[in-house]
């Protein structure tokens, strides 16, 4: 009986050590890229190719940064391998700021309301018009993006903020279904008591639904930022000027000078660790509610 237990204690531990070490292996493998972006922003461009393989960086610097951020001065950045040009990335950055802020606040606004229309309000063709929208989720956005683009063209609103968000800023198919599936789960009784209480549907649905549903509203949030934030193909339609240029387009731009035949691989990767702050920080920040989303049941 004893050896039972000892056999099975053994094949426990040998069970969870081997998962350890896969699951240290799956990260190690997530986090080797950012490492060597880090690494290759710390190094100066001129020096890279000499070391290829180097896990550390080559000619330790901060001068990428310093170029990225506009600290540093021609001559500096044309020696450590730059292009020398300028590049106002600040402006890139509050430009993808501004416009991921607004189409999030939009979504979550405009998207809860549909949701709560959809799943607890009762009017003819609900399901029908329900319907359309799930059909509208089978449409690849690239199919809507010259529509879109042709209709901010004509209303004048071209290469300014409001162009880049009005298409996504009052709701899409996924933000109503994401809400719509947490909603259905909320006991009606609980709405049924307040509205006895004497509230009416906007006091129920400000005051009950949304508190209750903070988990997945923020978690819709943190997705349509972060979604919004690399968004590429529709800002580069349709954000030409500096005030309208976002971030992801920039990096284009930047890609493409190339100071001795080849890019500024240093001031790129950069640039790209920087643009990825305010995504790691939102998720880092919120990762309990995106947690605490999955297993939502609707009462508390």
């Amino acid at each position: 009986m004893n050896n039972t237990r000892g056999l099975h204690n053994k094949n426990i531990s040998a069970g969870r050590i081997a998962a350890w070490v896969a699951l240290i292996i799956a990260i190690a493998l997530t986090l080797f890229p950012f490492l060597w972006m880090l690494r290759t922003a710390l190094s100066t461009t001129r020096s890279l190719p000499a070391s290829p393989g180097s896990l550390l960086p080559v000619d330790f610097t901060f001068g990428a940064f310093k170029r990225v951020l506009g600290l540093s001065t021609s001559a500096q950045s044309i020696a450590e391998g730059g292009s020398g040009a300028s590049v106002n990335f600040l402006q890139y950055l509050l430009n993808s700021a501004v416009y991921s802020i607004l189409v999030t606040i939009g979504q979550v606004v405009f998207g809860s309301m549909a949701a709560y229309a959809f799943a607890r309000l009762r009017w003819k063709g609900r399901d029908l018009v329900f319907g359309l929208f799930l059909c509208a989720l089978l449409v690849p956005p690239i199919f809507t993006s010259l529509p879109n683009f042709i209709f901010i063209k004509n209303i004048g609103l071209l290469n300014t903020i409001p162009g880049m968000v009005l298409p996504t800023f009052f709701m899409t198919p996924f933000a109503i279904f994401f809400l719509r599936q947490f909603f259905l789960g909320i006991n009606r009784e609980i709405e049924e008591s307040a509205m006895l209480d004497g509230a009416g549907l906007w006091r129920t649905f400000l005051t009950i639904i949304v508190p209750m549903s903070s988990a997945p509203i923020t978690t819709l949030g943190i997705l349509t930022f972060i979604n919004t934030w690399n968004d590429y193909f529709w800002p580069l339609l349709v954000g030409k000027t500096e005030g309208t240029k976002m971030l992801t387009v920039a990096l284009g731009v930047f890609r493409s000078q190339t100071p001795q035949g080849s890019p500024d691989w240093a001031g790129l990767m950069a640039a790209t660790l920087i643009s990825a702050l305010p995504v790691l920080t939102l998720f880092f920040a919120f990762s309990r509610k995106i947690i605490d989303s999955i297993g939502y049941s609707g009462v508390k």
